[in-house]
């Protein structure tokens, strides 16, 4: 119902701007694209050093930097971002594990 946190009663659901879904996957996109490069060419310069250098090194800093993104997921534009920012690291990390497979 639409009540409100004191008890009173509100006759109308609060208003909630559209989603600009055909912004947000834009901008989620491009962010994906550019940090699935990073990651990837990043993790093949490090697998040169040393193969467990690079699986180490992605996985600090994907940990360091969930605990911000979790805070920053409901923000209306930063969620996008993140959106793109998570899939690009998941899709840096596939090309990484097919690349160190397939040769």
């Amino acid at each position: 119902m639409n009540y409100l946190p004191n008890g009173a009663y509100r006759p109308y659901p609060p208003y909630q701007d559209p989603t600009p879904w055909a912004a947000g996957l834009t901008v989620a996109g491009m962010v994906a694209l550019l940090t699935a490069v990073a990651v990837y060419s990043f993790g093949q310069a490090l697998a040169q050093v040393h193969p467990i250098l690079s699986v180490v090194v992605n996985l600090v800093a994907a940990g360091g930097a969930t605990p911000t993104a979790w805070r920053w997921r409901f923000a209306p534009v930063t969620r996008w971002v993140l959106a793109g920012a998570a899939a690009g690291v998941l899709l840096g990390w596939l090309a990484l594990l097919l690349m160190s497979l397939a040769g």
